[in-house]
């Protein structure tokens, strides 16, 4: 089972408008927070190194002034060991825990060393070494994390006056992050607040704006909605639009003006084609009957002898002759007459039923078959005009059947809850596909005989009853006509 599935419509410009102005307030939202943190974290990173840059200098100040009063410069560890005191109130005085190596990385005060030193016998691993010796600023700078230790640490080369080398210096710095913390999660929370409160506005904002700026073209859609050649188009005035959408209306009312002026060509080409068309008809008819009346009349000049005994009985035969064409003549008068103008019908409840089948009894043929799904139709109408369209129907199916075979018709009434269908069937040689689109046109025949006024007058008719005609027709088969009433 395949599941059916419709396909969204597209979405209008104002809906894209809104949805735009809302993406660019996020997407804004989201780089001042991205920003922030990025600048955040900068600005914390340079604050902390720059801390501990200053500390270091401070201990190495200390340092560098017992060294050079003890003289402790190039002198064994031994006797460093000898002013252990002295170097450990630098820890209280400033604060901190530091260590001392000598050049060759082996400890000579340890107060404060990561997880790596002390395992490895508190001796700086060789690889370490390397680097702090091979710095341009005789300073390295590394970062420890672990589950005990977080922190950073450098380890700076120190020099005597003589820029001798005699020590390294380890100095740990802890960042105290809960103050900063605190201090960006407010900042943070403040801007949340603000970016809640500016969505909201942006959002009302967008909504409104959206609307008026689509206000213009949703008058103009609807106004070309409306639009039709047979109508009486409106022009749009508005005040206070913008260029784009004045230009666009300038455009429209030129349209609508283009529009009428075309539509009354029209119309007036219509009438005149119309009026060419029906003369050329009435012409042609008439002028059928007129041909074998002057012929008759030349012939009964020269052939007529008063002395004649039989002149009566040919004097009587001339005039019936020219009162039938008289008549023929007549036929079409009132024919174009009646698709001309169509007495105005007489509207009253009628029983479909009853109506239809006292049209089909007139042909008094057994091989006409009637059928309705009920006994009893009412439905408001005119019984002369619908007698009229039921014998034009079954006269063409009639026609429409070869010499050769028995017509079969078959005039069916199905009433609905909201309307009515009436079908007429036959099993004559049906309509070509190239003259279906011509069925209804006046004047369209397929009979050697007639002028192809019927089914123009039946669809007249019934389209004066409020319903719609249509047909179905099979080549050598049949055709079925199928009428549609509509129930008040």
């Amino acid at each position: 089972m395949i599941n059916s599935f419709k396909i969204p419509e597209k979405f209008s410009f104002r809906t894209r408008l809104f949805v735009v102005m809302i993406l660019m307030l996020f997407v804004t939202g989201l780089l001042i927070l991205g920003t922030t943190g990025f600048q955040y974290e900068s600005q914390r990173e340079n604050y902390h190194l720059g801390r501990l840059n200053r500390k270091e200098i401070q201990i190495k100040r200390h340092i560098d002034y017992l060294v050079n009063k003890h003289n402790l410069s190039n002198e064994p560890d031994s006797l460093w060991n000898n002013y252990a005191p002295d170097f450990q109130k630098i820890n209280e005085i400033h604060n901190v825990q530091y260590s001392l190596f000598n050049t060759k990385g082996r400890p000579l005060f340890i107060y404060h060393s990561p997880l790596e030193v002390i395992a490895n016998d508190y001796i700086l691993d060789p690889i370490l070494l390397n680097k702090i010796l091979s710095s341009n600023e005789g300073r390295y700078l590394e970062n420890y994390s672990s589950d005990i230790d977080n922190f950073h640490a450098s380890y700076r080369l120190l020099k005597d006056r003589f820029q001798r080398p005699y020590g390294i210096l380890f100095f740990p710095y802890f960042e105290d992050i809960s103050f900063s913390e605190n201090e960006l999660n407010t900042f943070l929370q403040n801007l949340y607040r603000i970016y809640i409160i500016l969505l909201i506005g942006v959002i009302f904002i967008a909504y409104f704006l959206s609307k008026f700026v689509t206000r213009s073209l949703e008058t103009i859609r609807v106004k070309m909605g409306k639009m039709g050649l047979e109508k009486k188009n409106e022009k749009i005035y508005l005040k206070n639009a913008t260029r784009e959408i004045d230009s666009l209306i300038k455009s429209y009312n030129k349209m609508v003006d283009d529009l009428e002026e075309s539509a009354e060509k029209l119309a007036k080409t219509e009438r005149e084609n119309a009026w060419q068309e029906m003369a050329r008809q009435v012409a042609h008819e008439i002028k059928n009957p007129l041909t074998p009346m002057r012929l008759t009349i030349q012939s009964f000049e020269h052939t007529f002898n008063p002395d004649d005994p039989d002149s009566n009985k040919k004097l009587k035969e001339f005039s019936k002759l020219l009162i039938h064409q008289i008549d023929t003549m007549s036929d079409v008068a009132g024919a174009f007459s009646d698709f001309a103008t169509l007495p105005k019908p007489t509207m009253r409840d009628s029983d479909l039923v009853e109506v239809t089948q006292m049209a089909i009894n007139i042909f008094q043929h057994d091989y006409i078959v009637f059928s309705s799904n009920k006994a009893h139709i009412f439905h408001k109408m005119d019984q002369t005009q619908w007698i009229r369209v039921v014998t034009n129907l079954i006269q063409n199916a009639l026609h429409s059947v070869s010499k050769k075979k028995t017509p079969q018709i078959g005039v069916q009434i199905v009433t609905e809850p909201i309307q009515t269908i009436i079908s007429i069937t036959d099993n004559g040689s049906g309509i070509p596909d190239k003259l279906k689109s011509k069925i209804f046109e006046p004047k369209f025949t397929t009979k050697s005989a007639g002028m192809g006024l019927g089914l123009g007058i039946v669809k007249n008719i019934i389209k004066s009853h409020n319903g719609k005609i249509s047909f179905v027709s099979t080549h050598q088969k049949g055709t079925t006509f199928s009428i549609v009433l509509p129930k008040d």
